[in-house]
């Protein structure tokens, strides 16, 4: 504790005088995040470090597991945070971002280990999906590392499917006003893999080709005759795949 009290000293007496007029402009103007990010609760996993962005860019929800769980009519805490973030702050862009080495994965196929902790044990019911996908569809005999790193990256996919749910983000996408990502950080290389939902992979982010989109941002309607001038195309989007191992 004592370094985290050293740190809030620092940034009291060294850092906020430099920044007090970035940080009263964030409370006269209020905050404008362009993104929403969906993160581990991981200590090793910091949204706002990996991406360099600075206070007011970034709407972040953490949780063990980066889930999102699928739209019901009970509240919780990840399902208001998306509501908030597309309704009121109107972000353009979410990204669910898993990681290597993920504790929460780890107990997903390992749930002898979580025993003694049965609330954790009862919230990644929500990645049995990505779990029964390892299991059925992935060869068998696998390294224990790879399966755990393919429950991690095939966990981004399934909590995309549920985000998708939501009728914030549904009615969002159907205006054409956001898009949805999954990144899978590799804790050990720095890198960040995006889940491109044309090719049904994981690759790269590369600053020169851009950065892969999972559901892109189309208007849409079902029904035709209700379609206005600037709406796209009239089906609903194909489901997103499983995730195949990253390039």
């Amino acid at each position: 504790m004592d370094g985290i009290i050293q740190g809030l000293s620092n940034f009291r007496g060294t850092v906020f005088p430099g920044q007090q007029q970035m940080y009263q402009r964030l409370v006269r103007d209020g905050q404008q995040p362009k993104a929403l990010m969906i993160a581990c609760a991981d200590s090793r996993v910091s949204p706002e470090h990996i991406t360099q962005s600075g206070p007011g860019d970034l709407f972040v929800c953490r949780n063990a597991g980066y889930i999102v769980p699928p739209f019901s009519q009970q509240n919780g805490g990840v399902s208001s945070a998306i509501e908030y973030a597309v309704v009121a702050l109107g972000v353009l862009d979410i990204v669910i971002c898993g990681h290597s080495d993920c504790g929460a994965m780890k107990g997903l196929m390992n749930p002898e280990a979580l025993g003694n902790m049965p609330n954790v044990a009862a919230w990644l019911r929500h990645s049995h999906a990505a779990k029964q996908i390892v299991c059925e569809a992935y060869p068998e005999g696998m390294d224990p590392k790879e399966r755990h790193r393919a429950v991690a990256l095939e966990n981004v996919v399934v909590q995309l499917n549920h985000l998708r749910t939501h009728p914030s983000v549904a009615t969002a996408q159907a205006r054409g006003k956001l898009r949805l990502h999954g990144w899978f950080f590799e804790i050990e290389s720095g890198q960040v893999l995006a889940y491109c939902g044309e090719r049904s992979r994981f690759i790269p982010i590369d600053e020169a080709t851009g950065v892969p989109v999972a559901q892109a941002s189309a208007s849409r309607i079902a029904t035709p005759e209700f379609a206005g001038p600037h709406a796209g195309p009239h089906a609903s989007p194909e489901p997103i795949p499983h995730a195949i191992a990253a390039e």
